[in-house]
């Protein structure tokens, strides 16, 4: 499993506002600089964040962007399945559980397990603690 280009990105952009905090906005350009970001790629980012809740965003000569929460109510599950929607290692670990050989399949407890952890882990993992360096 690989996350996708764009989720990598906001989770970059983000990093970069919660260094900040919630009381600054930062410049989308400054942002796709500092985090080496494709701009186009950026705003649409921005856009989807935005619609999350997880960013506000500002026009004009004092515009830009911000955190919409403190970085310790954002988690990088929240960044991720914004960008990509939910996380599913396989499609019958879904809540459809669309798979028919679900009670009868060995690998099912093991991509389970597997996916609870993984979200788990990006659910319980906040900005603030990789903002000062505590996200491991």
């Amino acid at each position: 499993m690989q996350i996708t280009r764009q989720a990598d990105y906001a989770i970059r952009a983000v990093h970069y506002l919660a260094q900040l905090g919630t009381s600054q906005r930062a410049a989308t350009s400054t942002v796709a600089q500092a985090k080496r970001i494709p701009p186009s790629f950026l705003a649409k980012i921005i856009s989807q964040l935005s619609i999350a809740g997880l960013l506000h965003t500002s026009r004009g000569a004092r515009g830009g962007v911000s955190l919409a929460r403190e970085p310790k109510e954002i988690s990088l599950l929240d960044v991720v399945e914004a960008i990509d929607g939910p996380i599913l290692l396989n499609e019958c670990v879904g809540e459809s559980g669309t798979c028919d050989f679900k009670d009868e399949c060995p690998m099912h407890p093991i991509w389970q397990e597997a996916q609870e952890h993984l979200v788990t882990r990006l659910r319980n993992t906040h900005f603030e603690q990789l903002t000062n360096g505590k996200g491991r």
